[in-house]
């Protein structure tokens, strides 16, 4: 795929966005081509590929088979929690899929309905994926394991006909018996599914219920193969939730055309691979990452995606990541800060990684969370190869901002995820929706149209849309994230609009102290949240996780990095507070959950979130605050 240069690209793409994506769309088997490129007639809904029709399963399976690359591997399936590897290819990854859809079909599912796929990291949760989009059905994918209220709420949305499981899934050496749960969330579920398949791990049998459960194996050895479904490249292709003020999912909707020709052409101009090179994504499918990069992008472009159901740590220790790269030959790998602060932590001098050869490891890209400079440095120092942070959301399904390897990479700035993808007309406003200047925090705003791949409304609830992204700004879409620009045009995402504090009529990023923090020796991750004061407004407060093996007194660690705030943020920032702890609560994707430890020492009633990884890291975090003086974070807690 020719391409242009990163700035005539991002020119081309913001003066004439539809000559831009029409040459992308290129890249995609199309049934019909389409009537308008862009259909702008009822803002702030905007529509890409107005009248084309394709099947996002063809483009991602059966058309490289047919081009004659059916024997090169399209998946490789490695499980550290079970000791396994298994290699797929096209030609087995589009039999698989065919005779699936088969199993569906028969079960009625067609095009239009919606699927809940609720499932582990296995291979048969990507056939799953791509079989809906074969005959057209709408599949929303669960996080495997997620608590059986959530999952209920997800039913009552999606109204799904069919739901897709497995006995259980494995985090760590913990086996996590899905059956239970899913019984539970359609007994507490208003909307019933017709049935549920359910595939059998060796590590637990699940019961199933007559009539109404089936044995996944029994149901592929007696189904008969499908063949894709064109849809409307305006047809959903999935609902991903994510959570919602008001306490109900608001489920992100990506359509068929605009997502399979955005994320084509993501993976030249961004990651820079060719059909037929390794590509890892270290996440799981139940988040937009693993949508995008584990299951549809490597697909469409033809290259081979690691599957990896393990952690970067423990399983078996902090070598994992190097082990699979290194057999695997993984040529660019996408995971986020969090996984590698972890692998730091444990393994400060980076001594498990002489043991593998990474040479086929080009690129490494960080997404997910801010990536702290510190971080950054130390995985540039040990792996020698580009480290690439780059910035999108569940909402945009591929990059807002990144280095854009393919199209020239440009030099890289610590703090920094480079500058605006081409497509992305970022702006950074102030309060009243004005241009703020170069260096200045402000709201960070895309101006409309989003291009192609976006969320063109949520799941029957334009309304939500527009009170969510588009009212605030007119004409622009509401990140909800804060951060300024540079004099040459790189974007810093400094914290979610909730994150920037009042300290005193100064408005501060916590991810500035967050920054400052991460920079000392003994620092592996760490917090910083505002916390209500009665004469300030609000005042910074951390928290510290030291990295493995530092036996110095705590207190002495929070002196130097008190004095380190004073000294490069100075005294405006007030940052006086601060502890050590010996972990951070965060979601199961491993973002650091900030908002609930703000609620926690500012004693505000809250519930632990649906995504939280371990809810009793809840108690040990009123414990750490009510020693700073905030007794009722133990209530709230509680």
């Amino acid at each position: 795929m020719q391409l242009l240069s990163y700035d005539s690209a991002y020119q081309q793409s913001i003066r004439d966005p539809e000559t831009f994506w029409a040459e992308a769309a290129g890249g995609i088997s199309w049934e019909r081509q389409w009537d308008r490129v862009l259909d702008d007639s009822n803002p702030p809904f905007h529509r890409w590929f107005i009248g084309g029709m394709l099947n996002t399963c063809y483009n991602a399976v059966d058309r490289h088979v047919e081009a004659g690359r059916g024997d090169q591997p399209a998946i490789i399936y490695d499980s550290a929690v079970t000791d396994a590897v298994r290699t797929i290819s096209y030609t087995e990854l589009r039999d698989e899929v065919a005779t699936f859809a088969g199993v569906l079909a028969a079960r009625g599912v067609g095009k239009g309905d919606r699927v809940i796929v609720y499932m582990p990291m296995i291979p048969e949760a990507i056939v799953a994926m791509l079989a809906c989009a074969r005959i057209g059905a709408v599949h929303s994918v669960v996080f495997g394991g997620f608590a059986a209220k959530e999952l209920a709420k997800r039913l009552d949305d999606a109204k799904p006909k069919a739901i897709l499981s497995a006995s259980c899934g494995i985090e760590g050496k913990r086996i996590i018996e899905y059956k239970p749960l899913l019984d539970q969330a359609i007994e507490l579920a208003a909307c019933k599914p017709e049935c549920c398949m359910i595939k059998q791990r060796p590590q637990t049998h699940a019961s199933l219920v007559a009539g109404r459960d089936f044995d996944w194996d029994e149901a592929v050895a007696a189904a008969q193969p499908t063949d894709c479904v064109p849809v409307a490249a305006t047809d959903p292709l999935y609902i991903l939730y994510t959570s919602g003020t008001t306490g109900i999912p608001k489920g992100v909707v990506r359509d068929n055309g605009g997502h399979a020709v955005a994320l084509h052409w993501s993976m030249k101009a961004v990651y820079d691979v060719e059909p037929g090179d390794v590509y890892w994504a270290a996440s799981d499918i139940g988040w937009v990452v693993g949508h995008s990069y584990i299951v549809y992008a490597p697909l469409l472009y033809g290259c081979t995606t690691v599957l990896y159901e393990g952690k970067p740590v423990g399983t078996p220790d902090p070598g994992a990541f190097w082990r699979v790269i290194s057999q695997h030959k993984v040529k660019a790998l996408f995971t986020a800060p969090t996984a590698f602060r972890a692998i730091k932590r444990e393994d400060p001098q980076g001594t498990h990684l002489e043991r593998y050869d990474i040479s086929s490891l080009k690129t490494l890209f960080l997404a997910g969370e801010r990536c702290d400079p510190d971080t950054l440095a130390w995985a540039e120092q040990r792996l020698g190869v580009p480290v690439i942070d780059h910035w999108w959301q569940t909402e945009t399904g591929w990059a807002i901002a990144a280095n854009c390897v393919g199209l020239g990479m440009l030099p890289v700035k610590p703090g920094s995820p480079t500058k605006a993808v081409p497509g992305y007309d970022v702006r950074i406003l102030d309060d009243q929706g004005n241009d703020v200047p170069d260096g200045k925090i402000g709201n960070i705003v895309v101006k409309l149209p989003l291009p192609p791949g976006c969320l063109p409304t949520l799941w029957h609830n334009d309304d939500e849309f527009e009170r969510s992204y588009t009212s605030t700004y007119p004409g622009h879409y509401l990140t909800g994230d804060a951060g300024y620009r540079d004099a040459d045009g790189y974007l810093y995402i400094m914290a979610r609009t909730d994150d920037i504090i009042n300290v005193a009529g100064h408005r501060l990023s916590t991810g500035g102290m967050e920054e400052v923090l991460a920079s000392h020796p003994d620092v592996a991750e760490c917090a910083v949240v505002g916390v209500a004061d009665a004469l300030k407004g609000e005042i910074p407060v951390g928290f510290i996780v030291p990295k493995s093996g530092v036996d110095r007194p705590a207190e002495q660690i929070v002196k130097e990095v008190i004095q380190m705030v004073r000294d490069k943020i100075g005294p405006v920032a007030a940052f006086k507070t601060a502890t050590v702890v010996q972990r951070l609560p965060k979601t199961r994707s491993g973002k650091i959950l900030r908002g609930t430890i703000k609620k926690i020492a500012d004693g505000v009633e809250h519930t632990a979130p649906a995504t939280i990884d371990d809810p009793t890291i809840l108690d040990e975090m009123a414990e750490a605050l009510a020693t700073l003086g905030y007794p009722a974070a133990t209530v709230a807690a509680r």
